[in-house]
């Protein structure tokens, strides 16, 4: 819990304590659910059940970060903790709240588009065996106003603490009442899911004549007697009950008292399939887990970006189709895109990103067509202003999370950041702050990695021209840039970019110049900085840029000695000889030199020498086409 900051401590779960925290380094927001365990074997089993889970990949199901094991020595307890989304917008529970205090229907759409999504999610766990064991309708998120997440998935481990979870029911009895009769004895399956889909379909269809208090005795009643459910069943039919006519078929067959008589979440699927209304609506392909024929899919695609985008809309919880269509549109020629500036087309991407953002395959296109439109668009406009900057950015940092070692994914990513980023006064500089952490640790999980290594310095040295790299990531941040030129100095690009970005940090701060000067204990990086001059004396551009960094250095006394030592005094009469033309050069040369003159020959009459005079840093401007390929 180190790297995390407490913000807040929500209501107890059944299982745990629930904590609003922030990572310290990204401010990004999280919740953490800490479970109390036995003892390490009990952590240790919970934990090795739950593992799997990181891999689910499914766009209404919420999965957890990260997942590790402490011990609170206040109270010598060992806590199990796991990482999930932190979201806003409420959840099931929320708005069922809502209605019932104003005794009012759910809407039918909203109802048929969120269960469509809940179902499709049940289906995805069942048929990897997968049981949720926790569905109750605080624990379905809402994400906007029509998509939705399962969350806080459990283990058998975590759900069979007797002595837990009966403090639990006591102090909040409507914690268990969604939970099937078997699962109250700890016997968990595929079917005892069921049973809390069912009363979560209740609850929604029973919101407008039934308060909380009555819900959850219903909910509680049905358990030990089947036969209470008939007259809400009959209720809700002469009430006209948006849906009653297929709640009145599905719910006596998920609220079966023996698990083996409730239907399988397929049938489910099949029979509210069926229905008449959900049948007409828009998410109907989506209720069923069969994937779109790619047949149909490309009848579909065809026509016109307009087009297009209404089939990314109407199908937008299935990936195959929003893949399929990513690809149509990354081959469309630039006229039919719309380019520049499609607002809409950006938008729908964005959408994309939120519902997919754990599909490698997605995140490849979508960014590969963003890398498109804002290439062209700059291409076309320097000064244009890139909409919706800052979720662009979070994003992208939320996609290297998700797949650090992907070489193209990161490759795109590092190319949309550096178009962003070269964008300066018109992107909010905040998010671009959290992202250089995630920047520096992709950078250091790749540390043989050419391209990483030359798509990441390029993004550094833009971060730091813009001051959004913090103060306390300087020193990592200047052993990556040392780094990646040892590895790979034949990369004309990367050398310039690793000087640039180290004569924007030097420029700010002595240790940065320090670290430079002093690459590691026994070994100067002046060095390297001469061997990077032999390799690239005939190229004046490179040699400007070691010159500028140079210069930097040369504006802290304490370095002086470091570069009279390194022999960089006669390294610059060299540059200043052999570049006469070069007025930018000559003005750096001359920097370095009369500042080792001065600490050679200080003027006895002062108490102490003056710091030279600090040069004015040219910044180069970013390359107007992707500085990779992707």
């Amino acid at each position: 819990m180190e790297k995390y900051q407490i913000l807040q401590e929500l209501s107890p779960g059944a299982l745990g304590v629930n904590l609003v925290v922030e990572e310290m380094e990204t401010d990004t927001k999280y919740l953490v659910k800490q479970v109390e365990c036995i003892d390490e074997h009990h952590a240790n089993e919970a934990l090795e059940e739950l593992m799997p889970l990181l891999k689910l990949q499914h766009p209404n199901i919420s999965l957890y970060h990260e997942m590790f094991i402490m011990w609170n020595s206040e109270i010598s307890s060992l806590f199990l903790c796991l990482v999930m989304d932190y979201t806003t917008q409420g959840t099931f529970q929320t708005i069922m709240e809502s209605k019932r205090k104003m005794n009012e229907n759910i809407d039918s759409e909203w109802m048929h588009t969120m269960l469509s999504q809940v179902l499709d999610a049940v289906e995805y766990l069942h048929q990897l065996n997968i049981v949720h064991r926790n569905l109750k309708p605080s624990n379905i998120a809402l994400i906007n106003d029509n998509y939705c997440k399962l969350q806080d998935l459990s283990s058998q481990a975590l759900m069979t603490h007797e002595a837990k979870w009966n403090v639990r029911a006591e102090e909040d009895p409507c914690q268990k009442s969604w939970m099937a009769p078997e699962a109250l004895k700890f016997s968990f399956t595929c079917k005892s899911d069921i049973w809390s889909l069912g009363c979560i379909i209740l609850d929604m269809a029973t919101c407008s004549f039934l308060n909380d208090t009555e819900a959850m005795n219903l909910r509680k009643g049905i358990r030990h007697h089947p036969g209470c459910l008939k007259p809400i069943l009959k209720t809700m039919e002469e009430k006209q009950i948006p849906g009653a006519e297929i709640f009145c078929l599905l719910l006596p067959f998920m609220l079966h008292i023996r698990p083996s008589d409730r239907l399988a979440i397929k049938d489910v699927i099949r029979i509210t399939f069926m229905s008449t209304s959900f049948r007409n609506s828009c998410v109907a392909l989506n209720m069923h887990r069969q994937a779109v024929p790619i047949f149909i899919t490309d009848v579909l695609l065809e026509g016109n970006m307009a087009n297009i985008l209404d089939v990314m809309q109407n199908f937008s919880t299935r990936p195959e189709v929003q893949l399929r269509a990513l690809n149509k549109l990354l081959t469309m020629p630039e006229e039919d895109l719309d380019l520049p500036w499609p607002t809409e087309l950006v938008e729908e991407l964005i959408s994309i990103m939120k519902q997919h953002a754990r599909i490698l395959d997605i995140l490849i296109s979508t960014c590969s067509l963003l890398l498109r439109i804002l290439g062209q668009a700059l291409a076309q406009d320097s000064e244009a202003e890139i909409p919706r900057g800052s979720f662009i950015i979070s994003f992208l940092m939320n996609a290297l999370r998700s797949y650090p070692n992907s070489e193209r994914l990161i490759i795109l990513v590092y190319n949309l950041l550096s178009i962003i980023s070269s964008q300066a006064a018109t992107v909010d500089k905040e998010p671009l702050q959290k992202f250089s952490a995630v920047v520096i640790s992709v950078l250091a999980k790749h540390p043989e990695d050419v391209e990483i290594a030359e798509a990441g310095c390029a993004v550094l040295w833009l971060l730091s021209l813009m001051g959004c790299i913090k103060e306390s990531q300087f020193e990592k941040v200047v052993e990556l840039f040392l780094r990646s030129i040892q590895l790979c100095p034949d990369r004309v690009l990367l050398v310039n970019n690793v000087c640039r970005g180290l004569a924007s940090l030097a420029k700010v701060s002595e240790l940065v110049a320090f670290k430079v000067a002093v690459l590691e204990e026994g070994s100067s990086g002046l060095y390297l900085l001469q061997d990077i001059y032999e390799l690239y004396k005939d190229d004046p551009e490179v040699v400007e840029n070691l010159c500028m960094l140079l210069a930097h250095l040369a504006s802290y006394k304490e370095i002086l000695p470091e570069l009279e030592s390194g022999g960089i005094k006669d390294l610059v009469q060299v540059i200043r000889g052999r570049f006469t033309s070069s007025l930018e050069l000559i003005s750096y040369a001359d920097i370095v030199l009369q500042a080792l003159e001065a600490a050679a020959h200080p003027n006895p009459q002062e108490q102490q020498l003056e710091p030279a005079s600090e040069p004015e840093a040219k910044v180069s401007a970013p390359p107007q086409d992707p500085i990779f390929h992707p």
